[in-house]
C-alpha cells in the first residue's frame, strides 16, 4: 500500500508538491481551509469582475509546464500563458516614468532619459546578475538547504557574488542615477523584503525576468490554479476543502495526523505544509517540549516580511494608456521603507503596485470597464495598527494618490471594491503577524538561516511555500516543491 501524505494548504507550493508526489505514486490528500484551492492565489468575483487574489506576474512558466510533463501533459490545452511586452511601467511622483522590457533598444533609451552615464553601469549590472542567478537559482533553487556543512561549502562563491551587501547597495555600486536605482533595486519588494536589507542574492531576479520574460495567464492567475486543480482530480489526488487544520498530532518527534476542523482525525505517514512554518509551528502544533533551545531561539529572531493592503476594484471608465503593470514610486525611498520594516507605522508617502489585467485580458471586465487591483506595502501586524479603524480612511489615500497620478478621475469611475487587509493575510491565510510573504528575504533568513524544508524537529514533516527555502514569488515556491521532491 502506498504511503500517505497530506498536503496542507493549496498555493502554488502545496499543487505542486501534490503533483510532484502523486506522480512517485504515494497517496496524496490534499487539505484546504477555504472552497476554492489557490492560497494567496485565489480567485475574487464581484459585480462581474474578476480579481487575482495575489500573484499576477509569471515569471519561468517552465516550472508549471513541468508540473504537467510529469504525467505526460501538456500545459497549454489546459491553460494559456502569453508573454508581455511591456513589463512595468514605473512611474515617479514627479510625472516621469520608465518603460521596463526584454527590448534592449528601448531599455537603453529609457535609461538615457535619466541618466547617459548609467548605461554602462547597467549592462554591467546585468552581466553580475547573471553569475548570481546561475549559482542562486540554477544551481541552488532546487537543493535542500538542511544541513550547516551543505551551507558552509557555499559561503566562498556566495562571499565572491557579494551575497553580503543588500540589493539596493549591489545596484548602486552599478547605478548612480537615484530613480534608475529605484527601478532596478525594487524586485526584493516582489518578495517581501526591504531592498535596503536584503542579501543581493535576491538581485538575480532581476535577470531571471530577463532569462524567460514576464508573462499573463488568460483568464488571469487563478486559470493556472484552476488548470492544475483538473490535472490533479485527473490522476486521483484527494482534494478536501472546507477543511481546516486546527492541530498537527505528533508522537515521539513524528507526526502522525491532523485534526481537521477541530473534529475530524486523518492519520498519515508524512505531511508536507504549505503554510506559514512560522504561524505551523506556533499555533498547529501542541508539542513545544519537542523544540530544542536552539530551534526556539531560531523562532524568536525572525523578522517577518511587510503587510500588504491590497484594493481591488472596477472602473467604468477604460484608461487603456495604462500598462498591465504599474510601479509607482512615493517621493521617498529609503525613508518610506524604514517606516513599513522598522518602525512600522503608516505614512501618507505611499508608493504602490497597480494591477490592470483588462489591459491584456478583456474576460476580467464587464465590456466598456477595467479591472484593477493596487497592492500597497504597510507595517505587519507587529504595528499597532487597527485596521478597522485605519482601513476605510487608507483606502480614500490610496484612492487619492492614484487620483493625482496614474488613474486621474478614478473617484468618480469606480462602481466595485473591496480590500483586504494585513488581518486578512494572519485570518485567512495564517501567516504569522499578517505578514505578506512570511519572513524577510535577509542573507540570516536566506537557505540554511531559513524555515528548513525539511523540519528541524520532525523528520516526517516537511515545508514549500514562501517561509521556507529558496523564498516568496512564483519560482521559489514552485522551485520549494521541487526541493522536497528530492528528500523522497
Amino acid at each position: 500500500m502506498a504511503n500517505k501524505i497530506l498536503i496542507i494548504g493549496s498555493g502554488f507550493g502545496g499543487l505542486a508538491s501534490a503533483l510532484r508526489l502523486r506522480a512517485k505514486k504515494y497517496d496524496v490528500t490534499l487539505i484546504e481551509k477555504h472552497k476554492d484551492l489557490g492560497g494567496r492565489a485565489r480567485v475574487f468575483k464581484k459585480d462581474n469582475f474578476v480579481y487575482d487574489g495575489g500573484p499576477t506576474v509569471i515569471t519561468a512558466p517552465y516550472l508549471f509546464e513541468e508540473l504537467f510533463e510529469l504525467f505526460g501533459k501538456k500545459l497549454k490545452n489546459y491553460t494559456k500563458i502569453v508573454p508581455l511586452n511591456l513589463w512595468y511601467r514605473f512611474a515617479f511622483d514627479n510625472g516621469e516614468s520608465f518603460d521596463y522590457s526584454s527590448d534592449e533598444n528601448v531599455m537603453s533609451k529609457e535609461i538615457e532619459k535619466f541618466s547617459k552615464d548609467d548605461l554602462k553601469g547597467y549592462r554591467e549590472l546585468v552581466n553580475f546578475t547573471q553569475k548570481i542567478f546561475e549559482k542562486g537559482f540554477v544551481e541552488l533553487s532546487d537543493k535542500p538547504f538542511n544541513k550547516l556543512n551543505f551551507m558552509i561549502k557555499q559561503i566562498p562563491s556566495l562571499l565572491k557574488l557579494k551575497s553580503y551587501q543588500s540589493v539596493y547597495s549591489l545596484v548602486s555600486n552599478y547605478i548612480k542615477n537615484e530613480k534608475l536605482r529605484r527601478v532596478f533595486s525594487m524586485h526584493p519588494l516582489l518578495v517581501g523584503g526591504n531592498p535596503f536589507t536584503t542579501t543581493s542574492i535576491y538581485a538575480l531576479i532581476l535577470y531571471l525576468e530577463k532569462k524567460w520574460g514576464i508573462h499573463y495567464a488568460m483568464g488571469g492567475t487563478g486559470s493556472i490554479v484552476s488548470a492544475i486543480e483538473k490535472l490533479m482530480l485527473e490522476e486521483k489526488i484527494n482534494v478536501l476543502k472546507n477543511s481546516e487544520i486546527t492541530e498537527i498530532l505528533t508522537e515521539n518527534k513524528k507526526v502522525i495526523g491532523v485534526k481537521i476542523n477541530n473534529n475530524k482525525v486523518i492519520n498519515c505517514d508524512y505531511i508536507i505544509c504549505n503554510s506559514d512554518p512560522p504561524g505551523v509551528y506556533k499555533n498547529l502544533i501542541k508539542e513545544e517540549k519537542d523544540y530544542s533551545t536552539f530551534f526556539k531561539q531560531k523562532m524568536k529572531r525572525m523578522d517577518y516580511s511587510m503587510g500588504l493592503f491590497v484594493y481591488y476594484f472596477g472602473s467604468k471608465k477604460q484608461y487603456n494608456n495604462v500598462a498591465h503593470h504599474t510601479i509607482f514610486f512615493g517621493k521617498s525611498y529609503k525613508d518610506h521603507l524604514s517606516n513599513i520594516f522598522e518602525k512600522k507605522i503608516l505614512s501618507d508617502d505611499i508608493s504602490y503596485y497597480l494591477h490592470r489585467p483588462s489591459a491584456t485580458d478583456s474576460s476580467m471586465a464587464p465590456k466598456g470597464h477595467d479591472a484593477f487591483y493596487v497592492l500597497v506595502p504597510v507595517p505587519n501586524n507587529l504595528s499597532a495598527v487597527n485596521w478597522n479603524l485605519e482601513g476605510d480612511k487608507f483606502k480614500d489615500l490610496v484612492i487619492d494618490k492614484m487620483d493625482k497620478s496614474v488613474l486621474p478621475g478614478i473617484k468618480e469611475n469606480i462602481v466595485s471594491d473591496f480590500y483586504l487587509t494585513p488581518d486578512y493575510f494572519e485570518k485567512e491565510l495564517n501567516t504569522l503577524h499578517g505578514s505578506g510573504f512570511s519572513i524577510q528575504p535577509k542573507f540570516t533568513q536566506s537557505a540554511y538561516f531559513r524555515f528548513h524544508n525539511k523540519s528541524e524537529v520532525y523528520k516526517n514533516l516537511f515545508f514549500v511555500g514562501a517561509g521556507t527555502h529558496p523564498g516568496a514569488g512564483i519560482p521559489g515556491v514552485l522551485s520549494s516543491a521541487k526541493v522536497v521532491d528530492t528528500l523522497f
